[in-house]
């Protein structure tokens, strides 16, 4: 990757199971957004009842090592979703790394480039803009294509240090949660390099815009895991669905999985409905693939 480099810094104590270190992904400011002057925050948000982080400026990745006597050598990497506003940490990102880390598996939640929130309130921030759609399409353009930039260093990253890691670069996977699913197919489908492409993928509640469903489909093999809801608030289930079919009209691998019910940002949380099992049915994939 072109001044895409993380250098140096070392995981120890990274084998004790939900142990976790935060890794920046570029040296300095990161390419594209030199200028920016704002700071990563946290915040539970009672809108969105969840913990959120925004204000990102300075990608880093949280590395959960799966245990040596459980590791196989599979990674992957969670792009939690905030519509570029924040990041879901925790019901999309550090809950699922846990849950993954306990099966052996190494997980890596991407902390990518974010919009500012100027407000304090990321969540009702987002709700607001929003309601201007193509003035916050026009904003999240740009970030789109540093969040992009920024899970393709962090693979890049992630194969060049395999044998330190105790990985198989040839066993990286990304899912991402609604906007993070549009970060992991700019990898997927995007990607200029053969070592920024993943060797499998799930989206979860995403909504790709036409631009990304109009990239082609890798010529190698990569299976797809998708997931969502058909109440969907943001009417996104049908963007699963061309995914899907993107995906069967390529003769690549591909799941797909539509609930009756679960809505918006069902992430690992609990409804007490059938949706709340996406995340045992993604394991049986990962196991069906022999990436578990």
């Amino acid at each position: 990757m072109k001044k895409a480099i993380i250098t140096g810094l070392f995981l120890s104590g990274l084998n004790n199971v939900n142990a976790q270190q935060s890794i920046p992904l570029y040296q300095g400011k990161a390419p594209g957004s030199e200028n920016w002057t704002y700071s990563e925050k946290e915040t539970d948000s009672d809108l969105f009842k969840t913990h959120l982080v925004y204000n990102v400026a300075a990608p880093a990745i949280e590395i959960y090592a799966a245990p040596k006597a459980k590791a196989n050598g599979t990674v992957i990497i969670i792009a939690p979703g905030g519509g570029f506003q924040s990041l879901s940490i925790n019901k999309e990102g550090r809950d699922l790394a846990k849950v993954l880390q306990e099966k052996g598996i190494t997980a890596v939640v991407l902390k990518y480039r974010l919009l500012e929130t100027r407000t304090g309130d990321p969540a009702r921030e987002m709700m607001e803009n929003i309601k201007d759609r193509p003035a916050f399409d026009a904003k999240t353009a740009p970030i789109k294509v540093m969040a992009g930039n920024d899970i393709k260093t962090a693979i890049a990253y992630l194969r060049k240090n395999a044998g330190k890691l105790n990985i198989n670069p040839a066993k990286l996977g990304v899912i991402g949660f609604s906007a993070g699913a549009s970060v992991i197919l700019e990898s997927v489908l995007h990607s200029e390099e053969a070592s920024t492409i993943p060797d499998f993928a799930a989206s979860i509640y995403g909504g790709p815009s036409d631009a990304v469903l109009g990239y082609p489909v890798p010529g190698q093999k990569l299976p797809l895991f998708i997931c969502a809801a058909d109440d969907d608030p943001l009417k996104l289930a049908p963007k699963s669905v061309l995914l899907y079919t993107k995906w069967h009209d390529a003769q690549q691998p591909v799941e797909l999985h539509i609930y009756e019910k679960g809505g918006h940002g069902f992430g690992m949380g609990k409804q007490e409905i059938p949706v709340d099992q996406w995340s045992e049915v993604y394991l049986d994939w990962l196991k069906f693939h022999k990436f578990l």
